[in-house]
């Protein structure tokens, strides 16, 4: 399991182009994209976290008029980003050592958070807080239940981990988020546990 986690930063490198072939361009987040977007600041900047190679989420967020920051710790992905969408903010980081010195309407974690191991996921909530405006929205994907597992890309083991509802409800409510909604196994998404949270601090 460990192995696997700490591979993650190189395997989105080494399948960067790959991953950018192989991602959907159909945007069956979009519901969701609209809930974050009703309750993040209006037109606001947006910090998209594991932003891979910008499409589509970030190309629907951009074209709906928001100023966003992309980070990722793939410099690969975000090369094609910055090729992509030259007006964008895009930064090669871990998002769990990010410090920007700046706070934004909305920030989402999506298809990212989830690959952290549950210490760092745990830690991440104090990075969403200090990225956090007044009345900021957070979004991120999650497993449906406590646990870790490991998968496969392209022949490599791929590392996802979640923590339990009751945690992350705790996690949001102690660094100032309110939950607005949350559902598990999310049929018309694919199947993503999606949780969706206002800064309220």
């Amino acid at each position: 399991m460990r192995k696997a986690a700490d591979d993650i930063i190189a395997l989105y490198e080494r399948h960067a182009e790959d991953y950018a072939r192989d991602r959907g361009r159909s945007l069956m987040e979009r519901e969701w994209l609209a809930a974050f977007r009703e309750a993040a600041s209006p037109n606001g900047p947006i910090l998209d976290l594991g932003c891979g190679c910008g499409e589509p989420i970030a190309q629907h967020l951009i074209e709906a008029g928001h100023a966003l920051t992309g980070v990722d710790s793939s410099a690969s992905l975000v090369a094609l980003c910055r090729k992509r969408f030259p007006n964008g903010d895009w930064r090669v980081a871990d998002m769990r050592r990010l410090d920007l010195g700046r706070r934004f309407g909305g920030i989402l974690a999506w298809d990212s958070f989830f690959h952290l191991p549950p210490a760092d996921q745990r830690a991440m909530f104090a990075v969403f807080r200090d990225h956090a405006a007044p009345g900021a929205a957070l979004m991120f994907t999650s497993g449906p239940s406590a646990g870790e597992v490991v998968g496969e890309y392209r022949g490599d083991p791929l590392y996802h981990a979640s923590l339990d509802r009751t945690e992350y409800e705790g996690l949001l409510a102690g660094h100032g988020f309110r939950v607005l909604r949350h559902l598990a196994d999310d049929p018309s998404c694919g199947g993503h546990t999606v949780w969706l949270a206002r800064f309220e601090n």
